[in-house]
């Protein structure tokens, strides 16, 4: 094999529909998918009906951690789908078809396995060839020679771009646009009412057969437009478009911009080798001045990149003499310039390009030595024959290779006789790069969805740091974007988790303070999904959970803290409190309690009653923690990392004063302990030996061991206080771990898979509740028996489970439950659990 390692991609799982008698998936034609920054996939299939002799077009979309948990809908489009596009945010789909309806999908009760279409529009009977959301002016740029700097600022730069049309103030406006096989093009803008203003106008004046086309973006709020009629004889146009409302209506003005014919027609020697274009893709749809041919035969094909230039105009001399061009004055022209084409190859089937928005200034066609192995410079071609090859976005120069199934390179003449008996070859029909390259997923003739790992060295032998390095800067590209880490953590082995982990922080201890703020959260969930991958990291994984929970419960019980009068000083009182906690060590919580201003803790009853659950966590996790002290040299336990946590101590001691003040005005929303003395006060027992371990560990640079009397009184607590059960969040039943040993994993849409339990969760099971016993609601602290009978929702990340609907009517309740209502507080999607779940 040439010099590029074909270990730079293997299979991580492959998932197919389960044979039925009536009815099957087969591939729609055109087969299309789209691939979100959520890690949510969706594809097509047409639903085969044996009796009625029917098609359905279906719409499936699956989250890649739960592949087998297939959300299927009925698309009720009545044409074949041509077009899948996600929105930015990953939480809406278009979806367009031969008979030019498109149709816009979002989640219901933001559950990524139940969508609805709410709104949608039409040019009747004409396919739509295209489709893309409007551009909302947000564009990164990542630069991937910087990946070294200690500034996030550095690595990921915010890119002057404006949206595509925007509001009143600036903000940008929601809408999508469409080419059509007649040449026309439709813009639907999605106003703030819900109402959709569409319009639809003709490319050119000339209006001609479009059988391909793409969209793209440019930095000033314009959209181009690439259109081929299909012949490679015959010019590929480009058209700028500009979209505006007027009155009240949506106008649409369009220009002609130059075209180019494709190098291979103009060679002598390829001159009528390649009659049809089949591909047609800007390189990114913020990338308006590069785009990606391909022309093909029944059995080859060929692949060139073009590049828009500006370049000068020579003026004759006769005019130079006249009035002589200074600097410059001189006459420009864009003009297409061919950058790169390959060889002959074997007929393309598929084409995949990268998301990652990489700043190609020094990585240019001269690639920087360290860099020429990020997999997000590559885009993946998939042939007729199954093999996958991804080549360098511009040089085309091949990168690394997948050999499928039926691609082995057969060795002698019988193998290629047997080959050629056996049928059609199983290829790809599409395919989409993850968002940070480190994934491909590809849906093959028989509409199985095929899993595929790129390596992030593309294979070569680099040193592990190499590879630890582009992982950490991806880990940061989705720290900072908000985009779901997934296709990361395939990639991830139990021995670099510890590496990563410290690194991480260590990234995320340089940054500013405003900025960490921001980010605090999410590197609290990164470090938890990356710890679940390594049996000797497991228990901290519990740690990170309850971290999430108990900033969430901090901020949601200071904020509703009111000022007693209305023009107090700037600080809020939950600042105020934060401040005099730290300020005020006294061990003795009533003296910490005479400090603050009483009033600005005055509450509802009902309010304090409902917030009984969270109270009640929070005590009994204080007291589990003080308990668990004196055996603190097993880190195997959660909890664990606490003790020697200033910031959460100190959080846990703001939350007791808080809950003792609350105590006064309704002693029944206290935390309830089962004590030995009916005399004992146990909230301020907690809360002098919580404030001693804080002191131990108050200054990061400056932590102390706990001294022996502290230990001697928390070895007493079990026989004081009844120790209570902390419910830790259950290890996930996604796939990532099982796909560790490399080994390929077979699944079936529709049927979770009964993996045997891996090495990793077997050592924790004596933390989490076995099947059978009562369940609890992970966020609302309540119980909901060992067979619940409402509906529940679990995270597709960290497998947290909640009631769907609110049990309780009360604004406090309410405003916690905001808090994670769209999204796990770990930033993992929902997922509608079945009843039986238990």
């Amino acid at each position: 094999p040439p010099s590029f390692a074909s270990s730079a991609m293997d299979l991580a799982y492959v998932c197919e529909w389960e044979k039925k008698p009536k009815s099957n998936h087969c591939p729609s034609i055109p087969l299309v998918c789209a691939w979100s920054c959520r890690n949510l996939i969706a594809f097509t299939t047409d639903l085969k009906n044996e009796e009625e002799k029917d098609l359905t077009h279906m719409v499936h979309i699956i989250d890649t951690e739960h592949p087998w948990d297939v959300y299927s809908v009925n698309s009720g489009h009545t044409e074949v789908i041509t077009c899948l596009e996600w929105d930015q945010s990953g939480s809406r789909l278009l979806s367009a078809d031969a008979d030019g309806h498109i149709k816009c999908w979002s989640m219901t009760d933001h559950l990524a396995n139940s969508w609805e279409n709410t709104v949608g529009s039409m040019v009747e009977g004409d396919p739509v060839v295209a489709l893309s959301w409007l551009h909302n002016g947000v564009k990164l740029a990542l630069h991937v020679e910087k990946s070294g700097a200690s500034n996030f600022g550095e690595k990921f730069s915010r890119v002057k771009f404006s949206p595509s049309l925007t509001l009143f103030g600036g903000k940008p406006m929601e809408g999508w646009i469409a080419v059509t096989i007649s040449g026309l093009v439709t813009v639907s803008l999605l106003k703030p009412n819900g109402q959709v203003l569409t319009s639809t106008e003709s490319l050119c004046r000339l209006r001609c057969r479009v059988a391909l086309a793409d969209v793209a973006f440019t930095g000033g709020g314009n959209i181009v437009v690439a259109t081929s009629d299909g012949s490679s004889t015959s010019p590929v146009q480009f058209y700028k478009v500009c979209v505006s409302v007027v009155n009240e209506k949506c106008k649409i003005d369009t220009e002609i911009l130059p075209s180019l014919f494709m190098r291979c027609t103009t060679d002598p020697a390829r001159k009528d080798k390649y009659p049809a274009i089949t591909h047609l893709k800007f390189l990114a749809r913020d990338m308006s001045e590069q785009v990606l041919l391909c022309a093909s035969n029944q059995n080859s094909s060929i692949v060139e990149c073009w590049s828009l230039r500006k370049e000068g105009l020579p003026v004759n001399n006769i005019f130079q003499q006249i009035s002589p061009v200074v600097g410059d004055k001189q006459p420009m022209i864009l003009k297409w310039r061919i950058l790169s084409a390959t060889n002959d190859l074997d007929r393309v089937s598929a084409v995949a390009l990268p998301k990652l928005p990489i700043s190609l200034t020094n990585t240019d066609l001269k690639v920087a030595n360290d860099t020429k192995f990020f997999p997000g410079l590559g885009l993946a071609l998939a042939f007729h024959d199954g093999s996958v090859h991804i080549v360098h976005r511009l040089s085309l120069q091949m990168m690394a290779v997948f050999y499928g199934s039926s691609s082995q390179r057969p060795v002698d003449e019988q193998t290629i006789k047997r080959q050629r008996t056996a049928g059609p070859l199983v290829h790809f029909k599409a395919m989409q790069l993850s968002w940070t390259s480190l994934a491909l997923a590809g849906i093959d003739s028989h509409g199985k969805l095929s899993m595929l790992r790129i390596s992030p060295s593309m294979g070569h032998v680099l040193d592990m740091n190499m590879s630890l390095r582009h992982l950490l800067f991806l880990l940061e590209y989705c720290m900072v974007t908000g985009y779901d880490w997934w296709d990361i953590l395939l990639h991830v082995q139990p021995n670099m988790v510890q590496n990563l982990v410290e690194k991480l922080h260590e990234e995320y201890m340089r940054q500013n303070a405003a900025l960490q703020q921001v980010l605090s959260t999410r590197i609290v969930a990164m470090k938890a999904s990356l710890c679940k991958l390594s049996s000797s990291t497991i228990a901290r994984v519990c740690d990170y959970h309850a971290k999430l929970f108990l900033i969430a419960i901090s901020c949601t019980l200071k904020s509703l803290l009111r000022p007693h009068f209305l023009n107090t000083p700037d600080k809020s009182p939950g600042d105020r409190l934060t401040e005099i906690c730290s300020k005020i060590t006294d061990i003795d919580i009533d003296k910490v309690m005479i400090n603050l201003k009483t009033e600005e803790f005055v509450l509802e009853m009902t309010t304090l009653q409902s917030l009984q659950q969270l109270i009640q966590w929070v005590g009994d996790f204080v007291l589990y923690l003080l308990a668990s002290l004196p055996n603190q040299g097993s880190p195997v336990r959660p909890g664990h990392s606490f003790l020697r946590d200033g910031a959460s101590l100190g959080m846990f001691r703001e939350l007791m004063v808080v809950i003792r003040i609350w105590g006064l005005l309704k002693p029944s929303c206290l935390p309830v302990y089962t004590a030995t003395s009916d005399t004992q006060d146990s909230m301020s027992l907690l809360f002098r030996l919580l404030t001693k371990l804080w002191l131990c560990c108050r200054e990061e640079n400056h932590i102390t061991e706990p001294d022996d009397t502290l230990i001697d009184e928390c070895c007493l607590l079990p026989s004081q206080l009844l120790i209570p059960n902390i419910d830790w969040l259950p290890i996930n039943d996604g796939i990532i771990s099982k796909l560790q040993n490399k080994q390929l994993v077979r699944l079936q849409f529709g049927k979770a898979p009964g993996l045997v339990g891996h090495t990793v969760s077997s050592q924790f099971d004596a933390f989490v509740r076995a099947p059978g016993q009562p369940k609890i609601d992970h966020l609302r602290r309540l119980h909901l028996g060992a067979y619940p009978t409402e509906e529940c929702k679990s995270c597709t990340r960290c497998g947290c489970v909640t009631m769907l609907k609110s049990p309780n009517k009360v604004t406090a309740v309410k405003q916690w439950e905001q808090r994670w209502i769209k999204n796990c507080l770990c930033g993992g999607l929902w997922r509608r659990m079945p009843l039986s779940y238990s």
